[in-house]
């Protein structure tokens, strides 16, 4: 998959409220962020983070979230798993879809360490705990070194313009099969934790469309 030069517009929109998530749909944006406060959630993803978690879901929200209630102990875990169910819905409302994937996890490597487009149409990041998904602005990508599958650094034109999403932002990135169109999919990639020693915990939720599960 190779991207296309576009123009300088701005390709972003970075709100505190959920109904901006439905920026994405504009034809220049291609990362919609809602910046939130999750401190309350503070304790059971302390929780959370103590055990070694990898659940991979699909079906409709409500079907999701009836397994993964019975995958994490809803009694401890009520807030965490509220705002997961929150974001199901929110989700499948968004792209109108009812197939949904979860993918909730506790990560301590670097995961996706090059700077990549997705090969979906949309998809939503959650980072409750740890540091958030780094993403380009359009003007910001060398794109023959990003579609030469060069290194971050040839891809980055500059370093000090690279943006990062706030641990608890709800994050949606369109990806290049959005609309059937390559054009002006958000380049991101997962942010450098290994050598650090740090852990994430991410969710991840993503429409049937396109996905390889």
């Amino acid at each position: 998959m190779k991207l296309r030069s576009a123009t300088a517009t701005k390709n972003w929109s970075i709100s505190s409220s959920s109904n901006d998530l439905k920026n994405i749909f504009k034809n220049e944006i291609n990362v919609a962020i809602q910046n939130r406060d999750i401190s309350h959630l503070s304790n059971e993803i302390n929780n959370l983070l103590k055990l070694d978690i990898n659940i991979k879901l699909k079906g409709n929200a409500k079907t999701i979230f009836k397994e993964i209630n019975n995958l994490i102990d809803s009694d401890v875990n009520t807030l965490v798993l509220k705002d997961i169910e929150y974001l199901l819905l929110l989700f499948s409302e968004l792209t109108n879809s009812q197939d949904l994937h979860l993918y909730l996890a506790t990560i301590n490597t670097n995961m996706c360490r090059r700077f990549h487009a997705d090969n979906n149409d949309l998809r939503l990041l959650c980072t409750y705990s740890g540091p958030g998904t780094i993403w380009l602005t359009q003007n910001n990508i060398n794109l023959k070194a990003l579609n030469s599958y060069k290194s971050n650094e040839s891809i980055v034109i500059d370093k000090s313009k690279i943006q990062q999403a706030k641990t608890g932002s709800v994050v949606i990135l369109k990806g290049s099969k959005f609309h059937k169109t390559s054009n002006n999919a958000a380049v991101h990639k997962s942010p450098s934790i290994e050598n650090l020693n740090q852990k994430r915990l991410l969710l991840r939720l993503d429409t049937d469309r396109f996905l390889n599960f």
